[in-house]
C-alpha cells in the first residue's frame, strides 16, 4: 500500500476503565467496545500531522462480543481495531445511513486484508 506514515496508540482496557472513559469524554453511561480519540481535530491538530490519535478497546467487551458472534477473539479484536482506526480517518456511522454504509464497506475491505480465511 502506498500511504503516508502515521502513528497511533492502542490502549486495551477492561469494562470498568472503558465505562469511565465513555462517561468522561462522551458523556455516555456504561461501557462500550471501542472509542477513538483523534489528534487530527481541534486547535492543535496541525502540530503533529502524522499523529492520528488513540484507539481504546475494551478487551472484556470484545471477548463477549466475539463469543456471541461465534468468532475468535483475534477476529473480533481486529474488527474493533479497524473500526477505531476508521474513526481516526474521519469515518462515522452515527450521522447518516450513507456514512454508516461507507464505513461498513471500508471496514470489510480492510478487515479482508488483515484476516486470512
Amino acid at each position: 500500500m502506498d500511504c503516508p506514515d502515521g502513528e497511533l496508540s492502542i490502549l486495551i482496557v477492561d469494562d470498568f476503565q472503558m465505562e469511565a472513559l465513555n462517561r468522561q469524554y462522551l458523556d455516555r453511561s456504561g461501557s462500550t467496545n471501542v472509542i477513538s480519540f483523534s489528534m487530527q481535530e481541534g486547535e492543535f491538530s496541525n502540530i503533529t500531522p502524522h499523529l492520528l490519535g488513540d484507539v481504546v478497546i475494551s478487551i472484556e467487551t470484545a471477548y463477549k462480543e466475539g463469543e456471541n458472534a461465534g468468532i475468535s477473539m483475534e477476529e473480533r479484536f481486529t474488527q474493533l481495531l479497524v473500526h477505531g482506526i476508521l474513526h481516526l480517518f474521519g469515518y462515522d456511522h452515527e450521522n447518516s445511513k450513507e456514512e454508516a454504509d461507507k464505513m461498513e464497506k471500508k471496514s470489510k475491505e480492510l478487515f479482508g486484508l488483515l484476516i486470512e480465511d
